[in-house]
Order: C-alpha cells, then structure tokens, then sequence
C-alpha cells in the first residue's frame, strides 16, 4: 500500500478534518490504516496513568487499564539485592519520598549515572524491603499531589501479575512495555538487568513474538544481547535527544541525552540521529522490530522571532517553551521505518498546556489526531483516557 504523507499549516484543525476525511473518502480500503500493519494504533500509558497518579505503582498501571490502556509502559532498575523494580530514574530522590526517611539520611551521596553527576539516594544501595517502606510522588509539579507518598514502588513481576489478573478479568489482551533503564550502569555495579529480566519473561511464558509484551531500550547493546540470550518478544529501539532550538526548529544533542551510553562507552561518535537515516534503520532490523523515538523526530515545532532573533512569548505567560512553537512539516521517519519493516512508536504524548504547539490550540486530542493521520503504530501517554478518545474520533472518521 503507498504511503501517505500529510504536511501541517495553519489552522491545524482544518488539516486534521481534512486528513481524516481522505482518509474516510480516499481510494485507500477503508478498512487498512497507514499503519504498518493497517490495524489501529495502541495506546501506551507511559508509567501508567502518570498525569493522575504517581507513575509506576500499581495504582497508576491499574488506573491506566480502566482508562483503556492497550499497554502498560514502564522502566526496570535494579535494587541491591537484584530485585528489579518499576522506577524511571536509579536516582529515588526524583520520584519518592525518600529524603523523608531520616533513617536513610546516611546513604544521600553524588554519584555518575550515565556520565551525569547525580546527587541523592540510590536504588542499588537499598534492599527491596528497604524500598517497600518508601512512597513515590508525582514528578511533575502541575499534576496531582494529593497522592504522594501514598503508594508504594512495586516490582515487574508485580505488574505482570496484575496485567495478567486485569486481562482475565476483563476478557481484554493487556499488554507490558519494559524498558531496560540504564543498562551499562546497572553493568558497571555488579548488577545487569538482562539475565534477570530474560528468567521472568520466560516464567511468565511471555517469550514469544506474540506475546503481550514489547521490550525497549536506549541501548542498542542491551536489546542485541537479550536477542542472542534467546528473547523472542518484540523489541524497540528507543531514539532520544535533548531538546529543540525553538530558533530552527533543529533538534539539540548534549550529554547524556546526544547517543546512547553504551555507544559513548565503545567510543562510538555518532548521534542518536543515526538511527533515523535509512543506514540506521537498517541496523537496527537487525535486532529489534520497531523504533520509539522522541515526537520531535517526525515533526519537530519552531518558534516565532523577533527582529532580534530572540523567540517570542507568543502567550504573553512570561515564558518560553512549546506553547510559543508552531509545527514545521513531518519529516519522512514513518514511511522510511515503515519501509525498513519497523513499527514506529513516539513518546511522550502530555496535556499540559506549555508541551502543546501553539497550532493545537490548547486542544490535546488535536496532536494525537495528527500523529495518528501521519500512520504512528501506536503513542506514548501520560493521559490514557485522552489517547484513547482520540483515537476513537480518528477511527470513527475513518470507518464513514
């Protein structure tokens, strides 16, 4: 099936009425998508219900099932005595109450993690039990905080029991999305991540590519070897970066968001943008069946100058940051992925209002109706229900 492409203008809304009616109406078979395999994108809740609940506790991946989640995203770190548990950052300070503990005071230390100076308490100095008595907290300080501290840090085999529970008691297919965090840190502590999390797939008996279960990594070297230990699910590339320079539009690589670590470890030079050129694509079908990449790589926004050449606060809310951006035509990363055979996945997809372009008009929906148009096979989600609705629009355009 030809590919589609769709270049955004102002006034976006008109562009995403447009897109879904040729989508409708076109001479496509209305019942294949411009995804990769025609079906319906999935609905990743990204740390589970995330902009509700403090992320990955059970809380959160229970909310973001009843929302309708189609799969439940996390990130495995290890603990001291090898459990691995649900955090996205080694450091605990950032998403729990640790520093509330008096009597893990004596264990705050700086440390690098990936090349970065970090300060604060550690999941590898602490013991599961140890970190049971400890509460996350909501790592955004516009969402909900009346929760915190309330629920504790649970491990993967934890939500695999409640994914499988939820599946059977709702008839649904729930799926996992872990993320091996940080691999050639935990590596360097006596503590890898691979050879632990392979034995709880395989007694979960999730290793098989259709098994509900995709696994992801920054990492190249983390996924190659989980390939070659004999993993057969489904694997991701994650693709990051650092920023955009609202100036250009162009996308920014500094340290250690430039290329993944294990790369900068090998002395390998290159950018995380490699992996999106057709060489790089390439490469990565050799071990892995889709990409994550960062939004920004499939449509990037840029900002308004002044005669100065100083972005403008477009919004008059005395900052600048997306709210302030205007989208800049997609790029071709979905029909090139598509062609080498990978699935695309972007992250993170939010509803606060300073991470919406100004073209979406402070409407969330609108930018997942774009990103759907555009054929993505599935999106990231703080805000399940959001993602969901959404899709539900597009699809119902769809099916006129």
């Amino acid at each position: 099936m030809p590919r589609r492409r769709y270049w955004f203008s102002l006034p976006l809304v008109a562009v995403i009425i447009g897109t879904l009616l040729g989508i409708a109406c076109g001479g496509h078979e209305l019942s294949r998508l411009p995804t990769l395999d025609g079906r319906a994108p999935i609905v990743v809740a990204h740390r589970g219900a995330s902009g509700y609940l403090p992320e990955e506790t059970l809380e959160a991946y229970a909310k973001a099932i009843e929302l309708g989640a189609d799969v439940v995203e996390m990130d495995l770190i290890s603990t001291k005595d090898g459990a691995l548990i649900c955090r996205h950052d080694p450091n605990l300070a950032i998403s729990t109450d640790v520093a509330s503990h008096p009597e893990f005071a004596g264990r705050r230390k700086t440390t690098q993690v990936d090349g970065e100076t970090q300060t604060g308490w550690f999941a590898s100095d602490f013991t599961l039990a140890e970190i049971k008595t400890l509460g996350a907290i909501a790592t955004d300080a516009e969402r909900p905080q009346q929760y915190n501290g309330l629920y504790r840090i649970v491990t993967f085999q934890e939500v695999v029991n409640l994914v499988k529970a939820r599946s059977a008691a709702t008839g649904r297919r729930i799926s996992v999305y872990p993320e091996t965090k940080n691999p050639t840190y935990h590596r360097d502590l006596g503590l890898p991540l691979e050879d632990t999390f392979f034995a709880l797939v395989q007694a979960a008996g999730w290793n098989s590519r259709s098994a509900p279960i995709y696994v992801q990594s920054f990492e190249p070297g983390s996924l190659r070897y989980l390939r070659a230990r004999g993993l057969n699910t489904k694997m991701i590339q994650l693709i990051d970066a650092d920023d955009v320079d609202l100036r250009t539009g162009a996308l920014t690589f500094v340290a250690p968001y430039d290329r993944p670590y294990d790369w900068t470890r090998a002395g390998d030079s290159r950018l995380f943008s490699a992996m999106v050129t057709p060489a790089g694509l390439a490469e990565i079908k050799t071990y892995a069946d889709g990409i994550g990449p960062w939004k920004r790589y499939l449509v990037t926004v840029k900002g308004t100058l002044s005669a100065s050449g100083n972005v403008l606060d477009l919004n008059g809310d005395g900052l600048i940051n997306e709210a302030d951006a205007t989208l800049q035509p997609a790029t071709s990363l979905i029909a090139d992925a598509h062609r080498a055979g990978l699935f695309v996945h972007p992250y993170t997809f939010r509803n606060e209002s300073r991470r919406l372009a100004r073209d979406y008009q402070g409407d969330p929906k609108n930018e997942y109706l774009a990103f759907y148009a555009l054929g993505v096979d599935g999106v990231f989600s703080d805000f399940t229900d959001t993602a969901v609705a959404a899709r539900d629009t597009f699809l119902n355009a769809q099916a006129r």
